[in-house]
């Protein structure tokens, strides 16, 4: 059984090599090294995604009912390569239009793959616990991608480069996404008879009541995700400017990673022991109650900022995890109707995942460019912004999450089968 896991998870790790390259160095190369401007890369990354996220719902509509997903899969390995070699190599005509544009395309790219890929989990999942074991393995897996993505670049020494890392990681993904996608193809078997053939008025109908009864779920997941992509898409500027530590920019992330790894284990233990819903607020108020002292940080202080990653960094497995599996048993109830909407009910949550990183990018480059933030000569004022930006709207967004989680009513195991 856990070959299955395992063979089923694989693609995860090539995703991950590619979405921290996208998350975290891109915005920074484009508007520091490129010199595109902060305001500028904000919004037009954010108009990227508004747009993107759009046909979240409607891939996984078509893989629910027309096109296999692992067609939609492949297509979206040849849209995702292409176009990550252009935004890696912009040449001398980098421009804010060549950046929205293969930007848009990446994004497509990249759906074309994720929501089949969740989907089919939800697909080959027979009950709670195994939910939880393939989010999990996947989850590992992803963690995993992004440390390779970490250490790649540093062992290369081009880990503060952010045009060097973007380029090597591109020549590392080109290589390693074809080949595990055709290892998934040829070991995961999915099910020939779950296309749906319902009317579009019934698989309408079925999803909007889904969206209803899970609105808290939909909400707590939004408003954890926008608190976990802010630090994201501002963390090499924090360390820095407001840490003034740009030489461990690389070891931190990477600690930061190996912590989620190492925590993975114990939040799906404490899962299967109590619920999903619990371990998931046990896991922000964890990070909450660490990251609560980051604002009041400064330069000098890489020591405390080191504690607080490796404790913060601790919730990042069960952060991953547990709303994945969530979602994952939300589908697997609706599957005792007869009508298949777990492809477009993915896609939803995929739509909302962008959203939250597009406000991420577009709000805090905004707000930065709205108080003059030069990354190259920084006020005082605008480093306060930043470190308020990194550090305290997040907690402050995790408090909310936690609220809202409250209110969501989770189907256990029994309820599911």
């Amino acid at each position: 059984m856990i070959k299955n896991y395992l063979f089923y998870a694989s693609p995860a790790l090539p995703l991950a090599l590619l979405g921290l390259p996208l998350y975290v160095y891109l915005p920074t190369y484009y508007a520091q090294d490129l010199q595109l401007g902060v305001m500028e890369v904000g919004i037009v990354l954010l108009l990227a995604r508004i747009l993107d996220m759009i046909t979240d719902p409607l891939i996984g509509y078509v893989s629910d009912r027309y096109l296999s997903r692992k067609i939609f899969m492949f297509l979206g390995s040849f849209l995702l390569l292409s176009a990550f070699y252009f935004l890696t190599h912009p040449g001398q005509n980098a421009s804010i239009f060549s950046l929205f544009i293969f930007s848009m395309i990446v994004y497509l790219g990249w759906s074309f793959i994720s929501i089949p890929y969740y989907a089919i989990g939800s697909d080959i999942g027979r009950n709670y616990k195994e939910n939880t074991s393939y989010a999990s393995y996947r989850e590992f897996f992803n963690i995993s991608g992004v440390l390779l993505a970490l250490v790649i670049p540093y062992m290369y020494k081009v880990s503060e480069d952010a045009e060097k890392s973007l380029q090597l990681l591109n020549n590392v993904i080109l290589l390693v996404l074809p080949t595990v996608i055709l290892i998934f193809f040829i070991t995961v078997k999915t099910k020939m008879d779950s296309k749906s053939y319902n009317s579009i008025t019934q698989i309408y109908s079925s999803i909007i009541n889904k969206v209803k009864t899970s609105k808290y779920l939909f909400s707590a997941f939004f408003l954890n995700n926008f608190a976990n992509a802010l630090p994201s898409t501002l963390f090499l500027l924090y360390v820095e400017l407001v840490l003034v530590s740009k030489e461990h920019s690389g070891s931190l992330l990477l600690i930061y990673f190996i912590s989620g790894v190492v925590a993975l284990p114990f939040w799906y233990f404490l899962a299967n022991k109590i619920s999903k819903k619990t371990t998931w607020i046990l896991s922000m108020i964890n990070a909450i109650v660490f990251f609560s002292f980051v604002p009041f940080l400064g330069a000098g202080d890489y020591e405390y900022f080191l504690f607080i990653t490796i404790f913060s960094g601790m919730s990042l497995g069960a952060d991953m995890a547990l709303p994945a599996s969530m979602q994952a048993d939300l589908i697997q109830k609706q599957n005792s109707s007869k009508i298949q909407v777990g492809g477009a009910l993915f896609g939803i949550f995929a739509m909302i995942t962008k959203l939250s990183l597009a406000i991420a990018v577009g709000v805090s480059f905004f707000i930065l460019g709205l108080f003059d933030f030069i990354p190259e000569n920084p006020t005082k004022e605008g480093l306060i912004v930043l470190s308020l930006l990194y550090g305290a709207l997040p907690v402050v967004l995790k408090i909310l999450a936690i609220f809202t989680l409250l209110r969501f009513s989770e189907k256990t195991n029994d309820q599911l089968t």
